[in-house]
C-alpha cells in the first residue's frame, strides 16, 4: 500500500485505571431489540415492500424478539404507510413492543406522532449526533449546541406525549447521542443525563440510552472502557437502560457488543446476520447462539435456522456467506482429515457414554439444536482422511465399518478425489463402496450351500458346510465343518487356492430396521506376505453374508494382483 496511512487519527483511548468489567461473565441476554426492519431494510440496494416487511416482521416475532424498529416514519410515504398497516391490520401481539425512529427535528417530532396512533407499546427513539467530528464538519457547533439540540426534542416529546400517555398507551423514550463512540465520554454523560432530566426519567419510569457505535472506530476493549466509564459517571445510572447499537466497521460488532455487556449495557439492537449499513449491524443471530453454546438461554428461538435464513434471503435479496457463523452452508462441515476423525470419535464418545453434555470437537454447538443436519457435518475432498469417507458411510448409509478398515478405503475414497479434483457427494462415495466390495464377485462366486448343526453333550455346537463354488468357467464342491457358519466355510475353502488366506476378524451388524433388515457382515483376511485385505458381503440371511464377505475379501485381492 502506498505510505498514507499517516492521515488516519488514531483513536484515543481512555486512561481508565481500575476497570471491572474484565472479570465480569455473560449470564443472562440482554433485552433484544430488532431494527431490521430500519437499519437492515435502508442498507438494502432494493428496499423491502409492505409484504416483505410484514413477513419478516412476523419471523421476528416469531423468533421471540420482544422490541422491533419498525421504521422511520416521517423519512417517506412507505414507512409511515408500513407502521399505518401494522398498527390497523392488527399485526402487533400485545407482547411485543413496536419503536419508531426520527431525528431531533420538530416537524419530523410531530409526523412520527401521528404515525403511531393507536398502537398500544411503543418505544419513541429520537437522536442526533454528537461526537467531535460531526460536530466539526457537519454542524459547525460545541457540545453546548448539541446539548441544546437533544434537550429541545426531549422537551417537544414529552409535551407531545402527555395526550398519548394519558390514553393509556405504553409509551417509552429512547434516546441516542449518534457517534457515541467518538464523543468524548465526559461530554456524552452531560448530554445524556441532560435528556433524562428533561424527560422526567425516573427509577420506575426508565429511560432507554442507546449508545451506537455508529461508526466502529477503535478496539471493543476501548468501547468497553467507554462504556464502564459512561455508567459509572452518569447521575441518573437508576433511571436508565443502557442500550448498545454496534456496527461492525472494523470487523469487531459481535466482541464490541460482547464486551460491551460485561461492561454494563443492558439492552442491544441488533439484526439478523448482521445486515447494515456499509459492512452491517452487529448480528443478533451470533450474539444469541454464543450465548446458547455458553449454557445461556438467550431468549430467542433459532431451532429452525434455516428457514430463518430462507425468509431473510428472500425479503432483503441478501445471500449469506458459507462461512457466516451458525447459518452458513459451510459452518457445520469438516473437509480435514484430523478434523473429521476427531468429530467422528466425538460423536462415537456421546452415543456411548451417554453424556448429558455436547463433547464433540471442531463443533461448539450441536447442529440439531438450530435445525441443521448432521449429514453435511463430514464432507470429502482431496484433503480428508480415513474416517471422513467412514463416517458419511455410517452416518448416510448405516454402513459402520470397522476402525482397521478405514485406512484402506478412505485410500479408495482419496484417490477419487484426487482423479475428479473436486468435492465427492455421499452418493458417489457410496457408489465406491459397491463397486470396491460389495460389487466383487469375481472370479469365485457361490452357487449354492447348506449348513448343518448339532450341539454335543458338552453344549459345543458343530456345524458342517456343503456348497457349489465357481472359479470363472469351473465349477466345484466343497465341503467343511467348523465351530460355526464361518469356521465351516472357510475351512471348507482351503485347498482350493484360497488357503493362503488367514482368517483375521469379523464384524457384523444389521443396516436396515424391522423384519426386512438385512445384515451387512465385514472380513478382515490377510495374505502369506502379511497384506490385509477387506472383503463385505450384504444378505438378509445372516448367515450368507459373512461368506460373500469373506469372497468379497478374497475376489479383490486375487483381482488386484492379476
Amino acid at each position: 500500500m502506498k505510505p498514507a496511512h499517516k492521515k488516519y487519527i488514531p483513536f484515543t483511548p481512555l486512561k481508565l485505571t481500575g476497570r471491572t468489567w474484565p472479570d465480569r461473565e455473560l449470564k443472562a441476554p440482554p433485552i433484544w431489540c430488532s431494527v431490521d426492519l430500519r437499519d437492515g431494510n435502508q442498507a438494502l440496494i432494493d428496499p423491502m415492500n409492505v409484504e416483505e416487511k410484514l413477513e419478516l416482521f412476523h419471523t421476528l416475532v416469531e423468533i421471540g424478539v420482544k422490541e422491533i424498529e419498525v421504521g422511520f416514519p416521517s423519512a417517506s410515504e412507505t414507512e409511515y404507510e408500513f407502521i399505518r398497516t401494522l398498527i390497523e391490520g392488527g399485526h402487533i401481539p400485545d407482547d411485543v413492543t413496536i419503536q419508531v425512529l426520527v431525528q431531533a427535528r420538530e416537524h419530523l417530532i410531530k409526523k412520527t406522532f401521528e404515525a403511531i396512533e393507536g398502537a398500544k407499546h411503543i418505544i419513541f427513539h429520537f437522536y442526533n449526533s454528537t461526537s467531535t467530528l460531526q460536530r466539526k464538519v457537519v454542524f459547525h457547533t460545541d457540545v453546548a449546541g448539541v446539548k441544546q439540540i437533544a434537550v429541545d426534542a426531549a422537551r417537544l416529546i414529552r409535551e407531545l406525549s402527555r395526550p398519548v400517555l394519558d390514553a393509556g398507551v405504553d409509551l417509552r423514550y429512547q434516546y441516542s447521542p449518534e457517534s457515541f463512540m467518538g464523543t468524548e465520554m465526559d461530554a456524552a454523560v452531560e448530554i445524556c443525563q441532560a435528556v433524562l432530566e428533561e424527560l422526567g426519567a425516573s427509577p420506575e419510569k426508565k429511560v432507554i440510552l442507546n449508545l451506537p457505535t455508529t461508526v466502529e472506530n477503535c478496539m471493543p476493549n476501548y468501547f468497553a472502557d467507554e462504556i464502564e466509564y459512561f455508567i459509572s459517571r452518569l447521575p441518573s445510572r437508576d433511571c436508565a437502560i443502557i442500550s448498545l447499537h454496534p456496527h461492525n466497521d472494523r470487523g469487531e460488532g459481535v466482541a464490541t457488543a460482547e464486551l460491551g455487556q460485561l461492561a454494563g449495557a443492558e439492552r442491544m439492537e441488533a439484526t439478523l446476520f448482521g445486515n447494515g449499513e456499509r459492512t452491517g449491524n452487529v448480528d443478533m443471530v451470533t450474539l444469541a447462539l454464543n450465548l446458547y453454546t455458553q449454557g445461556v438461554d438467550p431468549g430467542l428461538d433459532f431451532s429452525h435456522i434455516n428457514q430463518v435464513r430462507d425468509i431473510y434471503e428472500r425479503v432483503t435479496k441478501m445471500k449469506i456467506g458459507e462461512r457466516q457463523p451458525y447459518v452458513g452452508e459451510l459452518v457445520f462441515t469438516a473437509f480435514s482429515g484430523s478434523h473429521q476423525d476427531a468429530i467422528n470419535k466425538g460423536v462415537r464418545y456421546m452415543e456411548e457414554s451417554g453424556t448429558e453434555y455436547w463433547e464433540v470437537p471442531y463443533l461448539p454447538i450441536d447442529p440439531a439444536d438450530v435445525g441443521r443436519q448432521y449429514e453435511p457435518i463430514i464432507r470429502i475432498n482431496s484433503q480428508s482422511g480415513k474416517g471422513g469417507a467412514a463416517y458419511v458411510m455410517q452416518h448416510n448409509f448405516g454402513f459402520d465399518l470397522p476402525k482397521n478398515m478405514h485406512p484402506e478405503f478412505g485410500h479408495i475414497v482419496q484417490a477419487e478425489t484426487d482423479r475428479v479434483g473436486k468435492e465427492l457427494q455421499p452418493e458417489r462415495i457410496y457408489e465406491l463402496f459397491q463397486q470396491e466390495y460389495i460389487a466383487a464377485s469375481t472370479p469365485y462366486q457361490l452357487v449354492r450351500h447348506s449348513f448343518a448343526e448339532f450341539t454335543d453333550e458338552e453344549g459345543h455346537s458343530h456345524v458342517t458346510f456343503a456348497g457349489t463354488l465357481r472359479h470363472k468357467d469351473t465349477v466345484f464342491q466343497v465341503n467343511g465343518s467348523g465351530n460355526g457358519p464361518i469356521d465351516a466355510f472357510f475351512n471348507a475353502i482351503h485347498g482350493q487356492k484360497m488357503d493362503r488366506f488367514t482368517f483375521v476378524d469379523y464384524k457384523e451388524h444389521a443396516i436396515k430396521r424391522g423384519s426386512d433388515s438385512q445384515a451387512v457382515a465385514y472380513i478382515h483376511l490377510q495374505d502369506q506376505k502379511g497384506q490385509d485385505w477387506f472383503g463385505v458381503g450384504v444378505s438378509h440371511n445372516i448367515n450368507l453374508a459373512p461368506l460373500k464377505g469373506i469372497l468379497s475379501a478374497i475376489n479383490r485381492a486375487v483381482s488386484l494382483e492379476n
